[in-house]
């Protein structure tokens, strides 16, 4: 028997990873074809970033996203639907159990944006130029 290293996982698993993609592109599915009946989701796109789940495969964090808006306001809208959604996606999950969904925002645009704004400033571009030499 091997001993248990006492260092903590690098990552998710593999199952983790596909299972949390499975869920992504289904969410992604459902939420482009389906109208919602609340108010805040009517006629709203969104992008479904990244699924990350649990250990236990019994919780998702589903990251959203939604173009050129802030997509905080209507987080408590899609935990609202979050129930209709984990059901539209069991039959086609396959597993035992179905994950609770949680969803969160994607800032991971935001923050690109954010670091190649920084590196366009002047006060940066001016450290980044070659330098003259002079003889």
């Amino acid at each position: 028997m091997k001993p248990r290293s006492s260092q903590p996982k690098a990552g998710p698993s593999q199952r983790q990873l596909r299972v949390g993609e499975e869920i992504r592109h289904l969410l992604a599915e459902i939420l482009l074809r389906t109208e919602f009946h609340d108010r805040e989701l009517a006629g709203v796109r969104l992008t479904v970033a990244e699924v990350r789940m649990s250990p236990d495969l019994k919780h998702a964090a589903v990251f959203v996203s939604r173009l050129g808006r802030d997509v905080a306001p209507l987080l408590p809208a899609l935990q609202r639907v979050a129930p209709f959604l984990r059901g539209q996606i069991a039959p086609r999950l396959g597993l035992r159990v179905t994950p609770d969904l949680k969803f969160l925002a994607d800032a991971a645009l935001e923050q690109a944006t954010k670091i190649n704004r920084l590196l366009h400033a002047p006060e940066v571009a001016r450290d980044l130029a070659p330098e003259s030499k002079a003889d």
